[in-house]
């Protein structure tokens, strides 16, 4: 199986499955003389874990990170940097009548598919597990960027439930890590709705990064937009992405989309570009929104296939959460970061 890695110069590869003994990463190409914090990266660990609120699943899991190599004495020693994080708290029983059935809305018969065989544990490596080792990664590219480059994620809206205001000192206050404490009451009522008669929501998550250096992104083909955008489609359950005013920019004229500049501050008067122009970062505050579909695992008996091509009912059990929201804010951010870091690094070879 390819496609494990991410980056150029930081580049991070992820291992390991669900049920399996743990899942971890190794980055490649940090620079050595960064300080690793390791607080740091366990506190980000502990803003994904399972079990952390009544809208999460029940699983739980500590995500104690280990650092296996690459560091000493707590900075960075410019070799591979190996994260584990080990499996405690798995219960594979409640997936051993998914052995020959494929369950609706997950990767079940892609991966039979393709590779003729699969981990029906949990999803095996197409589980959502996986983003623990990318959380991991994220902390050690957000001490690459430092602290003038701030990444900030939030639940914009859980099903037609929106933020009306933005203040991102409630994110972290709240269990749906919504930016509004209204909208956040309404959300949890409204995920909690949806556990109790065994199905599921999705929502929109979005992300602001401030004070990101001017030339950022490598035209044509790796674009820092095309790149954002391929790093936060690969967190499954992700369906959409937009830069800027995405989607919104086509009922515009151009006269209404161009981020003109003020006669009177010499600044863009809008942003709709999102921060970013032909691809390159240009200063203004990155914005970006990913669309995240319901969670695919709910009880309801639901209609499927099973290996032989039968028809047959499916009810799904296990400890599955009612919305991925809350706990993809973090691991949206860790991909963000891990591209910036990327971008960060490969910009000093842009010019002499």
């Amino acid at each position: 199986m390819s496609g494990n890695s991410f980056g150029t110069i930081f580049r991070i590869t992820t291992f390991g499955e669900s049920h399996g003994v743990g899942l971890g990463v190794v980055i490649d190409g940090c620079p050595a003389g960064i300080k690793i914090d390791e607080a740091f990266i366990q506190s980000e660990l502990d803003r994904r874990r399972v079990g952390q609120s009544k809208v999460t699943s029940r699983r739980d899991e500590p995500d104690k990170v280990e650092i296996l190599s690459g560091v000493f004495e707590g900075v960075a020693t410019g070799a591979p940097i190996c994260l584990i994080i080990r499996n405690k708290d798995a219960d594979s029983s409640k997936y051993n009548n998914l052995k020959e059935v494929f369950r609706p809305g997950h990767a079940d018969m892609t991966y039979q598919k393709k590779y003729g065989i699969r981990d029906h544990r949990g999803g095996g490596r197409s589980s959502g597990r996986e983003t623990a080792a990318r959380v991991a990664a994220g902390a050690i590219a957000k001490m690459v960027l430092g602290n003038e480059i701030s990444i900030h994620a939030w639940t914009d809206s859980i099903k037609d439930i929106h933020c009306s205001t933005i203040d991102l000192e409630e994110v972290e206050k709240n269990i749906v890590r919504a930016a509004d404490p209204i909208a956040a009451k309404k959300m949890e009522e409204c995920i909690l709705a949806a556990r109790k008669n065994n199905n599921s929501v999705g929502g929109v998550v979005k992300i602001r990064v401030k004070n990101a250096p001017i030339g950022l992104g490598e035209p044509v083909f790796d674009k820092l937009d095309a790149d954002l955008a391929k790093a936060l489609m690969s967190i499954g359950s992700v369906k959409g992405v937009e830069i800027g005013g995405g989607f919104a920019l086509t009922k515009m004229f151009g006269s209404e989309s161009n981020d003109a500049v003020s006669k009177e501050t010499g600044e863009f008067a809008s942003n709709n570009s999102g921060g970013i122009l032909g691809g390159i970062s240009s200063g203004e505050m990155i914005e970006i929104s990913i669309a995240v579909k319901p969670t695919p695992s709910i009880i309801q008996e639901q209609t499927t296939k099973n290996i032989h091509g039968k028809i047959v009912p499916i009810t799904i059990e296990g400890r599955h959460d009612p919305c991925i929201c809350p706990r993809i804010v973090p691991v949206a951010e860790a991909m963000v970061a891990i591209t910036l870091a990327d971008h960060l690094l490969r910009n000093r070879a842009s010019k002499i």
